[in-house]
């Protein structure tokens, strides 16, 4: 039994860390919400293995330990092949409102990532059918796994990239099939140690051959295109690959006045995941006179000899900005300590890291700011990200903790008497981010108690990009002044400052209509603020920590115009936006019905009965309770995921952190499952109780601990997440015992609910945080939970009318 756990823990493991790996070689293939595209429908393979078993239950019969070594391997096979196969077909998410071809490219996409869930699910659907009663060990070892798998992706890319990453879970699962074939599966055995030498000898060499395909739109593919374009350094961690390149049409300035007649100096370029192109221009700072002509220079011409703080700069343009100047000091904050690494390495002149006026913070910039005492003069919130064509929501599923209301809190209360945030953003067509930034900050005043915004704001805009200014008092008579008398010898257009009048709009970069002084107006106007919000054809409304997505307008009014414009706006997925997101739902509900019915409709009838129905009442009663269980799972594990992102800094952290104490934690609860068991409805009813208190206790928890070091931050998340967890780890095996006495038959068919409906809660999760927030996920889960518990309590009843005095058997 010990043989078979352990190489179900190693197969869990290779299997989470093949799935953590997929979205970090997409986000950097693709886009980070087409790696959360991917994954969801090709977990479906865990919901189809399930229905295979339904389907075949002869497959059962066949020894244990060699159908757990197959299975292994062919997810070793399944895993680089699919990585393989998907890297070399030319699927362009731009091109498929128009080319059917890369439909099918999307559909070989997600059968081919299936292939290795399934042989993983397979497995996991085979044991405890086969073994019921020792369902809490299975389970148990399969989570403990899962967390190895989770912990070892926070440390392998660093050492073997992303694609070595992808090699290392594939020589895991044949590792897996090693243990499992041992003693007497002879053929097995000698491929799976021949395949476990020849995938080391592939992560030595993973750089040659498996190289990720990266999208062509993505800036470090657009650089390439040019001749004369070479990357000069690669370096992965955990959470990003960064690039640095050498380009002659590497020519960066965000918002540069028109007035600016010569060269910029030359650049390097840094991306991060081959997107979000950062110049690191190599010049002295004294010499850096363009930065003079940067729509961020209005708070140095308002604010002379100033301290200054500057969040994610990336290669520096807004620190060189600064310190040209004359700032007194200037705190650089950057959350990614490769983009630190690079811009040490390649700052050949100006190498604004070095000056000793720069102090640079390598943390997340929230939590630095909680734990700061300092406070500025000017606090920079710079533009590092490229232009892109928002107004569908393509990018929707992006959090961005940045541009919050809580964050934008955070900045003006660090603000010194007198102090300004600047803040620059794209101009859009509609305009979307914009409106948007200008609503956060008018409604952080307010909600901070400023009794008059509109004596706090200004804006000026570029031809391309709008700068929102907010002074922690009042802006004086002078500096209107200054502010006019900037914007006049640049070139720019004064959107708004106090006082203004009709006379000082659209002046130069000439609009049909000045409609963002309107929106701003509007906006201040609290008569007028909650309708224009309401009838903006997009959803402007601030962000908050709850729902922290900046890059999400998607209103249900925007379909038709959607609709129109379908394959003619140059976004992924020819605009479609935040409705493929529907599409995939309604896409995983379909799969799901089928993987689910289809066992049922094809199962044998009984002798003798006719007009049986498809759904009896104890095919209701399964369904129900491992449907509510797969439902209340993901509605934890995915908000959990995104609302840990602020406090570990970073994604990548927060998945395995996350992931890592949900699957250890509730791999210790299955492994005791046994001894608690026996109170299982009270067990799934505190779980609920539990999910609908976590919102309340995770906001308690990150006000008094972000402030802390990332180590500290780890420590408490795993604390936090444990007792919820640990529940979570029971009902499942308990469930599998009891239906193992009430209709074994259906254990299969358990295995495969679970599986779809986690599938369809994964997207559906993400779909309810996008519309109102990661509480009221938390708070469905909870439901979904108390509706388990209720057939819990059903069971209980059954079988001790069944067998009076017996609860849930032991495993």
């Amino acid at each position: 039994m010990l043989q078979i756990c352990f190489g179900i823990l190693l197969l869990s493991a290779a299997t989470l860390l093949f799935e953590i790996t997929l979205t970090r070689v997409f986000s950097v293939a693709e886009w980070y919400h087409f790696a959360f595209m991917v994954v969801s429908l090709a977990l479906l393979g865990f919901g189809a293995s399930g229905s295979l078993l339904s389907l075949f239950p002869r497959l059962l019969g066949v020894k244990l330990k060699n159908s757990l070594a197959v299975c292994a391997g062919l997810f070793s096979v399944g895993s680089l092949g699919g990585y393989l196969v998907v890297n070399s077909i030319p699927f362009d998410s731009y091109r498929l409102a128009w080319e059917s071809r890369q439909l099918l490219y999307l559909a070989v996409y997600y059968l081919s990532l299936a292939v290795p869930f399934f042989f993983t699910g397979l497995a996991l659907g085979v044991a405890l059918s086969q073994l019921p009663s020792q369902a809490g060990k299975l389970y148990g070892f399969s989570m403990v796994g899962s967390g190895l798998g989770c912990l070892l992706v926070l440390i392998t890319p660093s050492f073997f990239g992303i694609n070595g990453t992808v090699v290392l879970a594939a020589w895991l699962g044949l590792v897996a099939a090693l243990v499992l074939s041992l003693p007497g599966f002879r053929l097995l055995i000698g491929w799976a140690t021949a395949g476990i030498v020849g995938l080391i000898i592939l992560l030595i060499n993973s750089s040659a051959g498996l190289e990720i395909r990266m999208s062509p739109y993505k800036s470090l593919s657009q650089l390439l295109f040019q001749p004369q374009t070479r990357i000069l350094w690669t370096g992965w961690n955990a959470f990003s690959r960064v690039d640095v390149v050498k380009s002659d049409s590497i020519h960066i300035a965000p918002g540069l006045s028109l007035n600016y007649r010569q060269a910029l100096p030359p650049q390097l370029g840094i991306t991060v995941d081959g997107a979000d192109l950062s110049p690191l221009s190599q010049v002295e700072t004294e010499q850096a006179d363009f930065t003079n002509y940067l729509p961020g220079a209005l708070a140095y011409q308002l604010l002379p000899n100033a301290k200054v703080l500057v969040i994610e700069p990336q290669g520096g343009l807004d620190v060189l900005t600064a310190l040209h100047h004359r700032s007194s000091s200037v705190v650089a904050v950057l959350s990614n300590p490769l983009v630190v690494k690079a811009v040490e390495k390649f700052g050949e002149k100006g190498r604004w890291i070095d000056d000793p006026r720069v102090k640079v913070v390598v943390e997340g910039a929230r939590s630095y700011l909680r734990h700061s005492e300092e406070e500025f003069d000017i606090i920079q919130l710079s533009l590092t990200d490229s232009f892109r064509v928002l107004g569908a929501g393509a990018y929707s599923l992006s959090e961005n903790y940045r541009y919050t209301l809580e964050a934008f809190k955070e900045y003006y209360e660090h603000l010194a008497s007198g102090g300004i945030l600047s803040v620059t953003r794209w101009l859009q067509v509609p305009p979307s981010e914009e409106i948007r930034l200008m609503a956060l900050v008018i409604t952080t005043l307010e909600e901070l108690g400023v009794t008059h915004p509109e004596q706090h704001v200004a804006a000026i805009r570029s031809f391309q990009t709008l700068t929102v200014l907010v002074k922690e008092n009042p802006f004086r008579q002078q500096d209107v002044a200054i502010i006019r008398d900037f914007a006049d010898k640049l070139g720019f257009d004064v959107v708004y400052f106090p006082g203004i009048n009709i006379a000082d709009l659209n002046r130069y970069n000439v609009l049909p209509r000045e409609v963002y002084y309107e929106a701003l107006v509007n906006l201040l106007t609290p008569s007028t603020r909650g309708t224009f919000l309401d009838n903006y054809p997009f959803d402007i409304s601030p962000p908050t920590d709850n729902r922290p997505f900046f890059f999400h307008f998607f209103k249900w009014q925007q379909v038709p115009y959607i609709w129109s414009a379908l394959g003619k706006t140059w976004q992924p997925f020819g605009g479609f936006g935040y409705l493929l997101i529907v599409a995939l739902l309604l896409t995983a509900v379909l799969a799901s019905v089928v993987f689910i019915l289809l066992p049922l409709y094809f199962r044998p009838r009984e002798k003798g009965k006719t007009g049986q129905t498809l759904m009896s009442g104890a095919h209701w009663q399964v369904f129900g309770y491992f449907a509510g269980l797969g439902l209340g799972f993901m509605f934890v594990e995915i908000p959990l995921m995104q609302k840990f992102i602020l406090f570990l800094d970073q994604p990548v952290y927060a998945f395995a952190a996350v992931l890592g104490a949900i699957f250890v934690f509730s791999g210790l609860g299955s492994l005791l499952s046994t001894k608690i068991g026996k109170v299982l409805p009270q067990v799934v009813v505190s779980l609920s109780l539990l999910a609908f208190l976590y919102p309340v206790i995770l906001s308690y928890l990150f006000e008094a601990w972000l402030g802390q070091s990332l180590l500290v931050r780890l420590v408490i998340a795993l604390v936090a997440l444990a007792p919820l967890s640990f529940l979570m780890g029971v009902p499942f095996p308990c469930g599998i015992r009891m239906i193992s006495l009430l209709s074994p038959d259906l254990i299969p068919w358990a295995w495969g609910i679970n599986g779809c409906v986690s599938v369809v809660s994964s997207i559906l999760s993400l779909m309810i945080a996008l519309a109102v927030g990661f509480s009221w996920v938390l708070v469905a889960a909870g439901g979904a939970y108390f509706f388990a518990a209720g057939i819990a309590l059903y069971w209980l009843k059954e079988m001790r009318r069944i067998s009076p005095g017996r609860g849930i058997p032991a495993g």
